[in-house]
């Protein structure tokens, strides 16, 4: 299993926003046509529309899905570290996130400067959460992963996969 990891360590990942764990769901997340691997690139104009996110799992247990950008408002100088862009909750195993209840809607890439990374992890749940036990954070910025999921008994993740995003170029701009 530790080729699924290891480009989780090389990325960082492992480390600043999430602990060492071992995958134990697989977890399949694809923007239309374009299948998400660990560090591929994806334009945020791709992104702007929620991912495809399928996970295996038995149709009793339940997931929570996040998805943070640890390189906010850049990677040189991550001050609003992990910005947060999405939560589902009660997510039914062997089916996608659009069968969870969301509790933070999701926002797509914005990345103002360098390359930024949006990690998206999985927790599998003890319970169903119930409203008001997950209320949504206060504010986007400053998340923490961590803390989420110790908060919420969420334990290490299950399944984690990151994709890297930069700002586009306007391509109605002429440079003289």
């Amino acid at each position: 299993m530790s080729r699924f990891v290891d480009p989780l360590v090389v990325g960082r990942v492992i480390g600043e926003v999430v602990d060492l764990f071992v995958p134990s769901v697989a977890m399949a997340v694809s923007y239309g046509a374009k299948d998400v691997s660990n560090g591929c690139h994806v334009k945020p104009s791709m992104a702007a529309d929620q991912p495809l996110v399928r996970i295996s799992g038995r149709r009793n247990d339940l997931y929570t899905l996040l998805m943070t950008d640890p390189d906010a408002p850049s990677p040189s100088d991550p001050t609003m570290r992990e910005y947060l862009h999405w939560i589902v909750m009660n997510i039914p195993g062997g089916t996608d996130a659009t069968k969870g209840d969301v509790v933070v809607p999701y926002m797509g890439p914005q990345p103002p400067v360098g390359i930024h990374r949006y990690v998206l992890v999985l927790f599998e749940q003890k319970s169903r959460l119930v409203d008001g036990y997950a209320s949504p954070p206060a504010d986007r910025p400053y998340f923490n992963t961590r803390a989420f999921a110790s908060n919420h008994e969420l334990g290490l993740p299950v399944a984690v996969v990151y994709f890297n995003s930069q700002r586009e170029p306007s391509g109605n701009r002429r440079r003289r």
